[in-house]
């Protein structure tokens, strides 16, 4: 089997076939006009057979020369691809998301992370729940609300579905809930300022009771839950959200109902163009959603 011909001298013979002029080519690869002659006799020499016609005005590839080219050309650009591309530190994909979803989303992200080390995230937790690529610089975004408008490419995660939780040594103390009516002896956790969460539950359970008496408002979900835990009183939350406490105990759900609000949590990016990273970053919380 015959050797491989030495890659400065292709190299040589890439940059002179471009130019078909030995002057111009020695300018180009800063050598003597001397120097790539002999680099390209020697390389024809290795091959056996002449690349170059030598002619007064300057040279023209032979029909080896011309079948040599495309492959040289293509030799280097697979060179240059690996330079830029090996060893080069990754870009960072920018993620934002409100931060009532953190509880379900950060542990998958440092799961993510754990898995693919060679696709970082960058997270940005805010309290609104929706994003404007056009003024923001996000690849991707989480986001609350209904289904988003056109222009973006979307997946949903869950559906939002409202639902009380207590401690279990709530639920089995002396004032234990058996019925929605029992819920006038508890304090009402509420995750957020306003009390809307509560009223669409109990307007759903069809009690007729009305959010009165005992209750305390959180800024987030986290302290809520955190509240619920410690036997305070009874949140309310989003059952997907409050999976892991569910799971592990820590909270239990007193009643079965859970309400369906028409909102859900989307996983969305601008327009129809994405690297390769983030399309599989997307199909694999997809995933990870699809397991609750």
């Amino acid at each position: 089997m015959k050797r491989l011909p030495p890659l400065p001298a292709l190299h040589t013979f890439l940059i002179t076939a471009q130019c078909c002029n030995f002057t111009r080519a020695a300018q180009q690869l800063y050598l003597t006009q001397g120097a790539v002659s002999r680099q390209i006799a020697g390389l024809e020499e290795h091959l056996g057979y002449p690349l170059f016609i030598r002619q007064a005005r300057g040279l023209s590839l032979t029909r080896e020369g011309q079948e040599w080219l495309p492959r040289v050309q293509q030799v280097f650009a697979l060179l240059e691809d690996g330079m830029q591309q090996i060893g080069a530190p990754h870009s960072t994909l920018q993620l934002k998301a409100p931060t009532c979803v953190m509880r379900w989303l950060l542990p998958r992200l440092m799961e993510w992370q754990a898995l693919r080390p060679d696709v970082p995230v960058e997270l940005t937790t805010t309290i609104q729940h929706g994003v404007d690529f056009r003024r923001e610089g996000f690849d991707a975004a989480v986001v609350y609300g209904p289904e988003p408008e056109p222009g973006t490419q979307a997946l949903k995660l869950f559906d939002e579905q409202l639902t009380p939780v207590c401690s279990p040594q709530l639920l089995a103390g002396k004032a234990a809930l058996r019925e929605v009516t029992d819920l006038r002896g508890q304090m009402l956790l509420h995750p957020s300022r306003d009390e809307r969460d509560w009223q669409t539950w109990l307007e759903a359970a069809g009690s007729g009771l009305e959010i009165q008496g005992k209750r305390q408002h959180f800024e987030t979900l986290d302290m809520a839950m955190a509240m619920a835990s410690q036997g305070t009183g009874v949140a309310i939350g989003d059952w997907a959200l409050i999976g892991e406490d569910l799971a592990s105990g820590r909270l239990v759900m007193p009643f079965g109902l859970k309400v369906a609000t028409g909102k859900a949590y989307y996983l969305v990016m601008p327009g129809k163009v994405a690297g390769t990273g983030l399309l599989e970053l997307m199909a694999w919380l997809e995933g990870q959603a699809q397991k609750r």
